[in-house]
């Protein structure tokens, strides 16, 4: 296989990436770098791929894919790439319109040209919306979107199984459920916990705490979409396109507040918290039922909750000099952020 990673310096991308690599595949990776969050996040990933071949590239930019694809020759493609963040969608809804409507519309169509054997692409457990029966199923109506976001990544579900059932495009989707883990992006609860914590400052936690995510950890999701790779759809009986859903989560809803004493816990430091409102395009729950998913691979997300927020702590306090420059706002300077960090290695002797 000679496989194309999209979103490689983004979280999940980087991971997936490193993991082909390692397993001896021929491994090229894209991104655009965006500013979305700290693009010295997204460089410290890529220099962590130096192996790899990589193209920046904006999916967007239809041109440019197509001389790539047709230098480049692939026969797998996993579509990471995308503008990511429900809340960030409700203020800036166009920025999503161009990177996952008219990016993704341009993959598939390089993708059928050149005759790719199996597309992966990114959905999200956010297509789901607000419903009520839990636990969330593929086969559960998704027609009422809680967000930009959310919309956007049902409708690339709709345009590959289009793009399956016209060009007989062999497509999976993959509706990722709240990915935590080393190199986490910043913008998401994980992240902003734990940089919160580390500084000594109050936590926001919408919804007065009542929220509960299916928190699935990265080295998991990694494990799903490697034995995915294989398993191209193909029609049969009982369906006519090459194409497949399938929810990527552990299959545990972790109560939001227990996620926040637990990273507490183990960062030996408790954080006053202010309770605020639902957020706008949030949802309360999510919950994957993952018997599809293990009906094909054999395999069910294992990392429990503590165990995964252990390994990302000890990540947390090598690389905190890092996380807390990304994410500082108004350019919190690197001194500051190496000067919590002054303790690091006597922590990481104290967490391992």
């Amino acid at each position: 296989m000679k496989i194309l990673v999209t979103g490689a310096a983004g979280f999940i991308g980087f991971h997936l990436a490193e993991r082909l690599a390692r397993e001896g595949h021929s491994v090229v990776a894209l991104d655009n770098l965006n500013d979305y969050y700290a693009v010295s996040l997204k460089q410290a990933r890529m220099e962590r791929l130096s192996g790899i071949p990589f193209h920046r590239v904006d999916i967007a930019d239809l041109a440019s894919l197509e001389t790539l694809f047709a230098r480049e020759r692939f026969t797998h493609v996993i579509n990471l790439a995308a503008q990511a963040g429900v809340r960030h969608s409700v203020e800036h809804p166009h920025e999503y319109g161009r990177s996952n409507l008219t990016g993704f519309l341009n993959l598939l169509d390089v993708c059928k040209r050149h005759d790719i054997e199996h597309l992966l692409y990114a959905s999200s457990s956010s297509v789901y919306g607000r419903q009520k029966t839990l636990p969330f199923r593929e086969t559960d109506p998704v027609d009422q979107p809680a967000s930009i976001y959310a919309a956007t990544k049902r409708a690339n579900e709709m345009m590959a199984y289009s793009y399956a059932d016209l060009h007989r495009l062999p497509a999976t989707g993959m509706r990722f459920f709240t990915v935590y883990g080393p190199w986490g992006r910043p913008d998401m609860a994980p992240c902003l916990f734990a940089a919160s914590l580390l500084r000594g400052e109050p936590i926001d936690i919408f919804n007065h705490g009542r929220m509960a995510r299916d928190f699935t950890y990265i080295d998991d999701v990694i494990e799903c979409i490697v034995r995915l790779l294989p398993h191209a759809p193909r029609p049969n009986a009982d369906r006519s396109a090459p194409h497949e859903i399938y929810n990527l989560g552990r299959g545990k809803p972790i109560a939001l507040l227990d996620f926040v004493d637990t990273l507490e816990r183990r960062l030996g430091t408790t954080a006053t918290r202010h309770f605020k409102q639902m957020q706008p395009g949030d949802v309360e729950r999510t919950w994957a039922d993952t018997h599809k998913l293990r009906s094909v691979i054999d395999y069910t997300p294992r990392v429990s909750l503590e165990q995964g927020i252990d390994r990302f702590v000890i990540w947390l306090i090598d690389y905190r000099g890092l996380m807390l420059e990304a994410m500082a706002a108004g350019g919190e300077s690197a001194i500051a952020a190496s000067a919590v960090a002054a303790s690091a290695v006597v922590e990481r002797e104290r967490l391992a």
